[in-house]
């Protein structure tokens, strides 16, 4: 008995640094027929992701994302938003998988991805649900239980927030690039924007706070209106 929960113990731990090695931002650059550079980078949180492909540009061309996990070398994804195959929502996908210390590689379609970071030293990396907004000094709460969400997902380095509805399998917008977080400031930095191309390239600076785990995030948004959000760590 003590050997065999030994072994347990052992592929317990395995698992969980397999998992680990996978956390953070991945890139993979390429270039159309016509020559234009684009690239492609996923964010993997705990049990949630995102993958977006843009060019050099900024011009947004599809996102993707939902919940993950392992089984030994199978990567699992269970699609919550996919703007190029919306049919593809709530379905699961297997993918044989290797990963390293820089180097992830996914063998269907040999697909090979650069890692960007390993979750750090962002002090907000993880999946996030919009949960709330602050009204007049108030707080006012939100059901993130229901099919509409906003997720924002981070990695160390890298943003991306995502509008969209699982029951629907309808995408309202995206957005991401890079983001620091120092003494309570978080400063975006924008690389692409399904909206509006023409947001790219700008910087927005928010004052944050964590308070009982919960983000607090106020600011301006990209058309200058007065934010008060409150973001809540997805489980």
């Amino acid at each position: 008995m003590k050997q065999l929960i030994l072994v347990l113990s052992c592929v317990v731990l395995s698992f969980g640094m397999h998992a680990q090695s996978l956390m953070g931002a991945w890139e993979n650059r390429s270039t159309t027929n016509s020559g234009d550079a684009v690239k492609t980078v996923v964010i993997y949180a705990d049990g949630y992701f995102a993958s977006t492909t843009y060019t050099s540009t900024g011009t947004f061309i599809k996102t993707s994302g939902g919940s993950w996990h392992l089984e030994s070398d199978t990567l699992i994804q269970t699609i919550e938003f996919d703007t190029e195959a919306p049919e593809r929502v709530g379905t699961e996908h297997h993918f044989k998988m290797s990963v390293g210390d820089t180097e992830l590689e996914l063998t269907e379609g040999n697909l090979k991805f650069h890692r960007i970071d390993a979750g750090t030293p962002g002090a907000l990396q993880g999946a996030w649900l919009m949960s709330g907004r602050v009204v007049d000094g108030t707080a006012q709460s939100r059901d993130t239980s229901g099919p509409r969400k906003t997720m924002k997902i981070l990695s160390g380095t890298r943003f991306q927030w995502i509008a969209y509805n699982t029951e629907t399998k309808q995408f309202m917008g995206t957005g991401g690039g890079t983001y620091t977080s120092n003494n309570g400031a978080y400063t975006e930095h924008i690389e692409f924007f399904s909206r509006d191309n023409s947001r790219v390239g700008n910087s927005l600076q928010f004052d944050y706070e964590l308070i009982d785990g919960h983000w607090h995030h106020k600011g301006l948004s990209s058309k200058g209106a007065p934010i008060n959000e409150i973001w809540s760590i997805r489980e």
